[in-house]
């Protein structure tokens, strides 16, 4: 098996590269490599390395930046993802493309299945869904994975800002009125990884089905419950030794403007995958314990 991997130095296209290698060659690109602001260029890699998965990890994930910037978000969220889906058509490919919960509104009160409607409220869950569309009707073959809320030991995320506003500030304000599901990068990859497997078995006997799958950890959140989670797994490890942070205060969304409005409520069921795939998740709260023994382990 021959993968094509966009995004290698993202939080999850990092975690691929690893997750994915014993499945075959891995050509794997980043964005100096792969240019997603010009979709168009895509088109030639995919025609030279002639792959049997393209697995796209590049994202325009600035929520907020994405209001102002809404034209660059749409060609990497949406043009581009409907390029390779043009693409993984020609050459019978199957496509793996990364979506979120930010596809929904947040105004219903139990997880969204993959049934859902979505009705984004932000320019970067517009781009996002419009993406998904796209790849929808291109005819190929296709798994569209969404995912939240995604941490990891590297990168620009949640987790990290915490730790490092933790040793910046005593006091620390935090959203507590949006719910959702903290997922690990390394459980995306190590889904992913085992859903490709599965699926290229059904493709050789023709009985693969494309369609949407929710990957995210199990069980549900607020910003300011994590954080305080976050917090307390630091100290019980070690990893608070310059922490100044003596109190986090919780604040609603309304307090707390932003450019982008968020869903109040984007809990992903997991039920689909679980039963589909025959592939279980783990509640976010051990993810991100193993998350940070990592750190621990790695300094």
């Amino acid at each position: 098996m021959k993968i094509l991997l966009f995004g290698k130095n993202g939080q999850v296209g990092w975690e691929l590269n690893r997750s994915l290698q014993p499945l075959g060659e891995v050509v794997a690109l980043n964005r100096e490599d792969a240019d997603f602001s010009s979709p168009e260029s895509l088109r030639q890699i995919i025609s030279d390395v002639k792959p049997d998965v393209i697995v796209n990890a590049v994202a325009y994930t600035a929520v907020d930046k994405a209001e102002a910037e809404e034209e660059l978000a749409a060609t990497i969220n949406s043009v581009a993802p409907g390029i390779l889906a043009e693409e993984a058509l020609k050459t019978k490919a199957l496509l793996v493309h990364y979506s979120t919960d930010y596809v929904f509104d947040g105004t219903k009160k139990s997880p969204y299945s993959e049934s859902d409607e979505p009705n984004p409220i932000n320019v970067y869950g517009q781009t996002k869904l419009a993406g998904e569309q796209l790849i929808q009707a291109s005819g190929c073959d296709y798994l569209i994975l969404r995912t939240s809320w995604v941490f990891s030991s590297r990168g620009s995320n949640f987790l990290l800002s915490i730790l490092r506003l933790a040793s910046e500030r005593k006091q620390l304000t935090v959203i507590d009125d949006q719910i959702g599901v903290p997922t690990w990068a390394v459980n995306v990859a190590d889904i992913t990884k085992n859903i490709i497997l599965l699926s290229e078995k059904q493709r050789l006997t023709g009985k693969f089905i494309s369609g949407i799958y929710n990957v995210v950890s199990s069980g549900a959140t607020t910003w300011f419950d994590f954080s305080n989670k976050i917090i307390s797994i630091a100290s019980e490890f070690g990893l608070d030794s310059g922490f100044v942070v003596d109190q986090i205060n919780p604040i609603s969304s309304s307090e707390y403007q932003m450019p982008a409005k968020r869903p109040f409520y984007s809990v992903l069921s997991t039920e689909k995958i679980e039963k589909v795939c025959r592939i279980s998740t783990i509640a976010w709260e051990h993810a991100l314990e193993c998350c940070m023994n990592v750190m621990k382990k790695t300094g």
